[in-house]
């Protein structure tokens, strides 16, 4: 039987723990979260505790990298932007990094889930 009790962070596309298609609609999903070369590499698809590790890492850089773009980017651009565009500039800093800290919390849910079921299938052998 699926676990019905999600977390908030869970992604609506992926089926729960548990389901028979619960692994596949994580692979689609997390494929849709990192870049599109990732797609070749069947060891991902193959194993998709593989693919999240690896998607867990790369929107984490990315969230670090908002972070670090955020605080320095006032400095940076200082003389080579207006004012209002700066704050533009900021605000989008802002928002990329609140949408990538949600990502990485969805992200994070489905790892634990994909680690969880790779544990239990490891168990039976």
């Amino acid at each position: 039987m699926p676990d019905q009790s999600l977390t908030p962070d869970w992604p609506a596309s992926v089926h729960p723990p548990g389901a028979d298609s619960f692994e596949q609609t994580a692979l689609v999903w997390l494929f849709d979260h990192v870049p599109a070369d990732y797609r070749l590499h069947g060891v991902l698809r193959r194993h998709p505790v593989a693919l999240s590790r690896l998607a867990r890492q790369y929107v984490s850089a990315a969230l670090e990298a908002a972070r670090e773009g955020y605080r320095t980017a006032r400095v940076d651009l200082r003389g080579h932007l207006p004012p209002h565009a700066l704050d533009q500039v900021m605000n989008a800093y802002l928002a990329e990094g609140q949408r990538t800290a949600v990502l990485l919390r969805s992200i994070e849910a489905v790892d634990t889930a994909l680690r969880e079921a790779a544990a239990g299938r490891a168990d039976d052998t």
